[in-house]
């Protein structure tokens, strides 16, 4: 081999080093998504506890009207879609990349508004419709609970912009986009909370007085 061919092998390393990095850096969220996502999974967790926070048995299982669900069955499909999309991203790395000219900003940016918006109307998948499975304080733990997991697979999980899975009603989606979107469907149905906890017959909050055992 020739001394020319000898000097160029570092700078050929060296270049096959930036092009990996920099493949690497594509297929993840930067730094700046991570902090928004994790902080959209805080806001609207807490969301949730914030509207809750207090409710009697009554409160928690008071249904605005026969095919309306209660706060209790909304937080416990807010609980089952996290953990269906857990098993999305579990799903993701066998999945097929997405097309180089994806507009990932687009996209994000379209689920960030329209998932929040109730004024278009969905239908829950059968796996994640309430059923009752735990009482209303389970039904909250579990939701804070597998919320904990999702900001934990947010952090830690590689690849999450490398591959791509069909959601049912926004088309192709990248694992990061999974997250925010889960983190939007809470918002989405936390306004549905509000709106039952609005309702005229939603009944009246304990006093303060029996709360606290005060006779």
């Amino acid at each position: 081999m020739k001394r020319t061919d000898l000097n160029r092998i570092p700078l050929l390393a060296a270049i096959a080093l930036l092009l990996a990095a920099a493949t690497a850096t594509a297929q993840d969220p930067t730094s700046t998504e991570r902090r928004q996502a994790q902080r959209y999974l805080a806001e609207t967790r807490k969301g949730v506890e914030d509207a809750t926070k207090g409710f009697t048995e009554a409160q928690w299982k008071f249904k605005p009207a026969p095919d309306r669900w209660s706060v209790a069955e909304v937080v416990e499909h807010l609980a089952l879609i996290e953990g269906v999309v857990r098993d999305i991203l579990g799903k993701l790395p066998q999945a097929p990349a997405p097309s180089p000219d994806r507009n990932v900003k687009e996209v994000d940016a379209m689920l960030l508004s329209k998932v929040p918006d109730r004024s278009t109307k969905f239908q829950a998948p059968e796996i994640a419709q309430p059923t009752g499975r735990w009482t209303p304080a389970g039904t909250l733990e579990h939701f804070t609970a597998s919320r904990a997991q999702t900001s934990a697979l947010l952090e830690s999980m590689p690849g999450l912009r490398a591959h791509i899975i069909n959601h049912p009603v926004f088309g192709a989606l990248d694992g990061y986009q999974w997250i925010i979107a889960v983190a939007a469907h809470t918002e989405r149905h936390t306004k549905q909370i509000l709106e039952v906890k609005a309702d005229p017959n939603f009944p009246a909050a304990r006093p303060a007085s029996a709360a606290a055992g005060v006779n």
